[in-house]
């Protein structure tokens, strides 16, 4: 068999002129993730019969010339989306056993695209961390250093891309669930405006700020798979009533002349003088490439993480509300009335994060606290996003570091809660204000661990983010490497 294009848009030219068929394609990537699973533990379940059958299906298609840019293009799903007949766990023992009967709307749309279903991968459970060690059933290892994490909470959708176990994964973005793990993995994570592509079937965290997203090898790969899951769903209620635009259109475009801002917040004491240095050699590589720079201020910047694990704990806490061991997911053996019922089977089924995110929300929420707290957050949330709005009235784009650190060891982190959190210190903002932003690869540590390029745009301009991103890109090598030795 011909040697195999690691992107989407090549594999979609080797399917069509023939040098292979879908089915040799899957049977690849089934060879692949049986040689590095056992050390990088990104999925919880294959589906092996589901891929095949669906690869048939795409071979047919290019037999009548009906194919699309994803048809029979291998990929993986995080473990919250649900995809009817294939279990759906959220990396929790509550669901363990849960399998929907139906299907997310972006699955539905990557299923008509003809794209080929190879598993679930491993998550934060219920997407609540940073670094998949969260997760009721394996840690997920980072393919560039086993020993450190791959980000999180879309760490096995990172990884699954990172390491050749598929083409490209989606993931969720609460508070920088994609982007974060694109950093720590090398590869590209984009979290879409709120509202640009549908929530319905996505198992909900915090439900005003979850988006999902793609995670690529390249931008070209974004903006094909934004092309197929963005658009307005009827069953979203929060989805937009806004025509999608063809976001591949938008590669290649000149920045002459884009002007692009840097939050002197983001640049802090504290920051890894390794991913400083790698930004700001980005910076300079924008200019060379004719863009304009200025230095902007978004002055609540320092109240972000505070004000994210009020509202996100709180709308979790109200959301988690329905794992009672009553309808479906995981029910305590032989309660002795309901209310054990419902304690024992919460007790048993959710894991230490997601109880202590639960109770952080219910208090938020509760009688004589929520005007402190809850209301009090949402406030603060409206400063932050009256930041961006005053600060694109003279950029077009935001630049800044996607993580304060390259990827760190496991269980580094995991005793301090708060030292965890604020590995999302520069993502956390985005989600808050609701607006589109990418991680890209701009470079590496002295250990060789990948370091991420955070790009901000305003709401519905992910064709700009995307033409930005691709002139970056293309200057540079880095999304062409990959881990060594795995």
């Amino acid at each position: 068999m011909t040697r195999l294009e690691p992107t989407a848009h090549g594999l979609h030219e080797q399917l069509k002129k023939k040098e292979l068929s879908a089915k040799e394609l899957v049977d690849a990537f089934y060879r692949r993730i049986d040689a590095v699973e056992n050390t990088v533990h990104a999925y919880n379940t294959l589906a092996p019969e589901t891929a095949m059958a669906q690869a048939k299906e795409a071979d047919r298609r290019f037999a009548k010339g009906e194919a699309g840019p994803l048809t029979g293009i291998p990929i993986a799903l995080k473990d919250n989306l649900c995809t009817a007949g294939l279990r759906t766990t959220c990396s929790s023992k509550i669901l363990e056993n849960f399998i929907p009967p139906y299907d997310a709307t972006v699955v539905s749309k990557l299923r008509a695209a003809g794209a080929v279903f190879l598993g679930k991968t491993n998550m934060d459970e219920f997407a609540m961390g940073s670094s998949t060690e969260n997760s009721a059933f394996e840690k997920t290892a980072n393919p560039w250093d086993p020993s450190r994490i791959p980000g999180g909470s879309s760490g096995g959708s990172a990884a699954a891309v990172a390491a050749g176990e598929a083409v490209f994964a989606l993931g969720s973005d609460t508070g920088g669930s994609i982007r974060q793990p694109a950093a720590c993995c090398g590869v590209l994570g984009m979290k879409p405006t709120y509202g640009r592509v549908s929530r319905y079937g996505l198992v909900a965290f915090a439900s005003s700020l979850d988006q999902i997203g793609p995670l690529t090898h390249d931008v070209t790969d974004a903006a094909i798979v934004m092309n197929a899951i963005g658009g307005h769903d009827s069953l979203d209620s929060t989805s937009a009533d806004l025509p999608l635009p063809d976001l591949c259109a938008a590669l290649g475009e000149k920045i002459q002349g884009l002007r692009i801002g840097i939050p002197k917040e983001y640049f802090i004491d504290g920051i890894d003088p390794q991913i400083r240095e790698a930004v700001e050699k980005a910076i300079e590589s924008y200019k060379s490439l004719g863009a304009e720079t200025k230095v902007v201020s978004l002055p609540h910047t320092a109240y972000a993480v505070a004000t994210y694990y009020i509202l996100a704990t709180a709308e979790a806490s109200s959301n988690l509300a329905r794992y009672d061991g009553v309808r479906y997911g995981h029910r305590t053996k032989n309660p002795r009335d309901l209310m054990e019922l419902y304690m024992e089977s919460r007790r048993e089924g959710f894991g230490p994060e997601v109880k202590r995110r639960i109770m952080i929300g219910a208090h938020a929420l509760s009688s004589g606290y929520y005007d402190a707290y809850y209301k009090k957050g949402q406030q603060v949330r409206t400063l932050i996003k009256n930041d961006f709005d005053e600060a694109f009235k003279s950029v077009d784009l935001l630049i800044t570091p996607t993580a304060p650190t390259a990827a760190f060891k496991m269980g580094e982190k995991v005793d301090d809660p708060l030292q965890m959190y604020l590995s999302d210190i520069f993502t956390i903002s985005v989600n808050l204000a609701g607006l589109p932003a990418l991680s890209l690869p701009c470079g590496f540590t002295l250990e060789g661990l990948p370091i991420g390029l955070q790009l901000i745009a305003r709401p519905f301009d992910e064709a700009g983010l995307f033409r930005a991103a691709y002139a970056y890109e293309q200057a540079h090598d880095f999304h062409l490497r990959g881990p060594e030795g795995l």
